[in-house]
Order: C-alpha cells, then structure tokens, then sequence
C-alpha cells in the first residue's frame, strides 16, 4: 500500500468493527457503514485496514478485495503475505459467491435506458436478471451505463415488504441482490437504472452533499453472505454479515431477514 498524507482532522466513525471469524491466514470482518476499506482521501486511521493493523499490532495485514464506505457487510483481509496473492485471486476470478441485501421502493420497475432488463420467471416480476455495460471515469463520482456488450450482471429478487417510511410517502421493499461481476457501484447504478434507488444513496440517481461526520442517514445495502472454498486450505467457508437493515423503531418491523 502506497504512503498516505497526514491527516490532521479526522472524525471518528463510531461504529465497531466485529471480527467474524480469524485463523493465522486471514482474518472476516462485518465492516459498518461508513467505514472506509483502506485509506483514502481524508480518511486514514478511522479504516477497517488502519483498524485491523492497530488492534492485532500486524503492518503486514491487507484486503484481499473491498467494499465501499457506505456499503457494509462481509469482508477478507490476510494477514500472512505469502497468501496474499491465494486470497485475492479468488476474489479477482471471482469464485467467491456474494449475496447483498438492500432496502428501495417498492414500485413498478422502470424500463432501463441502456442495457437489458430479463424476468426469469414470467409473468411474475421478480426475479430479474439486469445486464448493461458500466464505466467509471476517473475523477467522476458516478459510474454511469452506456451502450455496448454488458460488462455486468446482478441477479435481483424481492423477498419481502416493510411498511412505510416514517415519512409515509413511500413503501420500501428487501431486495436480495446477487452481483455476477464486479464493476464500481454495478449495484447501486443497477437498482437506480430501474427506478428503485437503494434507500440512504447520495450518489444515485443524482448526487446529494453531505458533511463527512454525517452518520445519520446510511446506505441501505449489507454484504449479507460471502462464501467460497479457501485456496489454501480446501475448506468451504461460509461468512454470514450481522449487520441489520433498514430503521429500526417500534412501528416499524425489521425486515433484514
């Protein structure tokens, strides 16, 4: 990992990094959100790596894949560098099985301007399968689709329903969300291409500002599950995210499950 600049005023996530599970090769993390994978811009120390590499007081540990601050769930790191390369691979060739979990309106899907939008079980409306061609330019905050030969596929269920927003103005449905590959933001860009922008998201479908220290409002989107067999050992592993989903209150059921 390159050298990071000073930071001099960071805010502090308040939010704890659980361990799921370690051994002397890697070690699982439930990431919240808001908490950055490594450093970045101004964000350093209050990092799942920073974190890790402070509390078990080892330099050498690194993320064999990531997920974005706002995205919380399951994630790799390896703290032997002799596996490193094992366990990164597996994610790069993707033989790693992910499941996501999102909360966004329950609403008529709306047809994508780009791409190709497949029911799998017709006439029912979900599943879908969604297909389109997605770039990131650098400096850009969104990823955007354009036309051309898909480069990403999600697989997207709607499993169940929660009452409305305490807003009252909307219905919000749990939607399972099974990404095929691995683009930037394939599913915040997939969910907001069809009408059904994942709840608590500021960058899609347009940008909204916030201040950094701003934890009040987060993206509704959990790495529920990763499992694959592990390059080293043989064994199935299987990870399951505790992290809950949607707003808690006493009106309103959970429906992370």
């Amino acid at each position: 990992m390159k050298p990071h600049r000073w930071v001099y005023d960071e805010p502090e996530i308040p939010f704890e990094l659980d361990v799921l599970y370690e051994d002397s090769g890697i070690i699982v993390v439930d990431k919240p959100h808001f908490l950055a994978t490594m450093p970045r811009g101004m964000w350093y120390r209050q990092t799942a790596l920073i974190r890790l590499r402070e509390r078990y007081g080892e330099p050498d540990i690194t993320p064999a894949h990531r997920l974005d601050r706002m995205t919380a769930g399951v994630l790799v790191f390896v703290r032997d560098p002799e596996l490193r390369r094992a366990y990164q691979m597996l994610f790069q060739n993707r033989q790693a099985s992910k499941v996501y979990e999102c909360l966004a309106p329950c609403v008529p899907v709306s047809r994508p301007r780009t791409g190709t939008l497949t029911r799998l079980e017709p006439p029912r409306p979900f599943p879908l399968l969604r297909r389109s061609h997605i770039v990131k330019d650098r400096g850009r905050l969104q990823a955007y689709e354009i036309p051309g030969v898909a480069n990403a596929q999600t697989l997207i269920e709607r499993h169940a329903w929660s009452s409305a927003e305490a807003s009252g103005r909307r219905r919000l449905a749990r939607y399972v969300l099974r990404p095929h590959t691995g683009k930037t933001h394939q599913l915040r860009v997939h969910m907001a291409s069809l009408g059904m922008p994942i709840v608590g998201d500021d960058l899609y479908p347009t940008i909204t500002t916030r201040t950094y220290d701003d934890f009040s409002r987060p993206l509704e989107l959990v790495a529920r599950s990763l499992e694959f067999d592990d390059p080293v050992t043989g064994e199935h592993r299987e990870f399951v995210s505790q992290m809950p989903l949607g707003c808690r209150s006493r009106t309103e059921p959970d429906v992370s499950r």
